[in-house]
């Protein structure tokens, strides 16, 4: 009888535990609206005063471009618990192959290049043709060599507009094939469980050597955090030993640690990576497959994501991890004369299931306006790409804690529940913020599908002493307009 009891117990273990498992991984990773992964006490506390427009504050140079990076120390960005860093990439400039401690998403703010990544597993199943004359020259002579083909894993081409997703401990690099520098935007979650070592951003170099930071600030915080220069992971083991693991002899070990190396993590390709030139017309016209396909997406994702769908077997190998979010016809909200708004979440990037942050871009004309507005579920880290706008920020009981201008290349964190508005000082006032959710939500105040639209007329009279006719001007006046707002005219305004 207790053996009979002892299986039972144990067959109904075994049939919740796959129900255990999705609710512990599948409904908060899926980016359920008020769920989290992220540990609690991880994140600092946000306990903010005021708020303040940040700018980078450190800058570390390279041969073909730089890298700046925003105060990781600063209260805000330890509060969303987020590392901010901006970098320019040259042209013909070549970031090294690295990987990071914590999830990031990237924003390409100008230019157009090729991103690498290598994921454990999956299989390298793409090819390039070495070209160069010479090559093909010595082949012809050679009548029993064979055209060399070298097999890697899959690149892809990106361009101005483009969100890029790059997972904890994943190798990638990027190289910038187009004729003005790449500028990109990064925001890294080191709160991320995928981070398990501490709340510092670390980059762990595969080649190169980094270049000593140049510094821009006197803050103790910041002259505790300066290291010398750092060499690649490859140069701390012993040559021999080196040698014989790679099956290769020690000249070419002494070579690959590059301990005399000054170029910095981004180094100048002199010809160009002409392998992956012949790739480029196939890229581009995937390019524009992928905008149709990304339309087509948008008109009819109000199923579930493919992720979703398929569970595990959607892996990292099949998902993708770019998406431009520039376009115009694939707007969340649009306003002609106003400007318009693109969310990126799980729903359209399912890789974001493991990132664990999202994205929005914003463009608003000159004095259009994006409501006052919360984030229910996230904190949001907001860059300025473009143009300058006012903003207003306010937190707990009222408290106004930002009410500044926010201008091209500031950052700007904006704490879960507190209320922002947004309005253009510039003719156009852009910027792209990284949420801390995967699923990110937000509750607007006023505006269709919005908290006073929720609330009975009653109710808002009562709540704030008004008229029913105001109330219902209050709740009715902006009409069917949503998210973002255009501008009011002036009335007996003298120019």
């Amino acid at each position: 009888m207790a053996n009979s009891t002892a299986l039972l117990l144990l067959s109904l273990a075994l049939c919740f535990l796959p129900s255990l498992a999705q609710f512990s991984f599948g409904q908060q990773g899926s980016g359920q609206p008020l769920l989290t992964q992220r540990r609690l006490g991880y994140r600092s506390q946000c306990q903010l005063e005021r708020l303040a427009a940040l700018e980078p504050t450190r800058r570390v140079p390279s041969e073909a471009g730089f890298t700046e990076y925003f105060d990781q120390f600063h209260e805000q960005l330890q509060c969303a618990g987020v590392v901010a860093y901006r970098r320019t990439v040259q042209p013909r400039g070549l970031v090294l192959p690295y990987y990071s401690n914590a999830p990031k998403l990237v924003y390409i703010v100008q230019g157009r290049g090729i991103s690498g990544t290598v994921i454990p597993g999956c299989p390298e199943s793409f090819q390039s043709l070495r070209q160069s004359f010479e090559q093909q020259w010595e082949e012809e002579v050679d009548s029993q060599s064979q055209r060399f083909r070298d097999e890697h894993q899959r690149v892809q081409f990106f361009r101005e507009g483009d969100v890029l997703a790059y997972p904890a401990g994943v190798a990638n690099w990027v190289y910038n094939n187009g004729e003005v520098p790449i500028i990109a935007i990064a925001v890294v979650d080191t709160s991320s469980n995928a981070n398990q070592l501490d709340r510092q951003h670390r980059q762990f170099l595969l080649a190169g050597r980094e270049r000593q930071l140049q510094e821009q600030s006197a803050q103790e915080a910041e002259e505790r955090f300066q290291q010398q220069k750092g060499n690649n992971l490859l140069s701390g083991f012993e040559v021999e030993l080196l040698a014989e693991a790679m099956g290769v002899d020690k000249e070419v070990v002494r070579k690959i640690q590059n301990l005399n190396d000054d170029r910095g993590d981004i180094v100048r390709v002199e010809r160009g990576l002409q392998m992956l030139e012949p790739q480029r017309r196939a890229a581009e016209q995937e390019a524009r497959e992928q905008e149709r396909e990304e339309r087509e997406e948008t008109q009819e994702r109000r199923g579930s994501s493919s992720c979703e769908r398929n569970g595990l077997e959607e892996t990292y190998c099949t998902l993708k991890n770019r998406l431009n979010i520039a376009n115009p016809t694939l707007a969340d909200y649009y306003n002609p004369r106003a400007g318009r708004l693109t969310s990126l979440n799980i729903q359209k990037l399912p890789i974001l299931r493991f990132i664990q942050l999202s994205a929005e871009r914003g463009v608003l004309r000159r004095n259009a306006i994006q409501p006052p507005h919360w984030n229910i579920n996230a904190h949001s880290v907001m860059y300025v790409v473009r143009g300058s706008g006012r903003v207003q920020v306010v937190g707990h009981r009222g408290r106004t804690v930002f009410d500044g201008e926010l201008r091209q290349g500031q950052l700007l964190v904006i704490p879960q529940q507190h209320i922002v508005v947004k309005k253009a000082e510039s003719e156009q006032f852009e910027w792209i913020s990284f949420k801390t959710n995967e699923n990110a939500l937000a509750s607007h105040v006023v505006g269709k599908a919005s908290l006073l639209r929720g609330i009975p007329v009653e109710v808002l009279m009562n709540s704030y002493r008004i008229s029913r006719e105001e109330a219902r001007r209050l709740k009715f006046n902006r009409g069917n307009e949503i998210a973002i707002f255009s501008p009011r005219q002036e009335k007996g305004r003298v120019d």
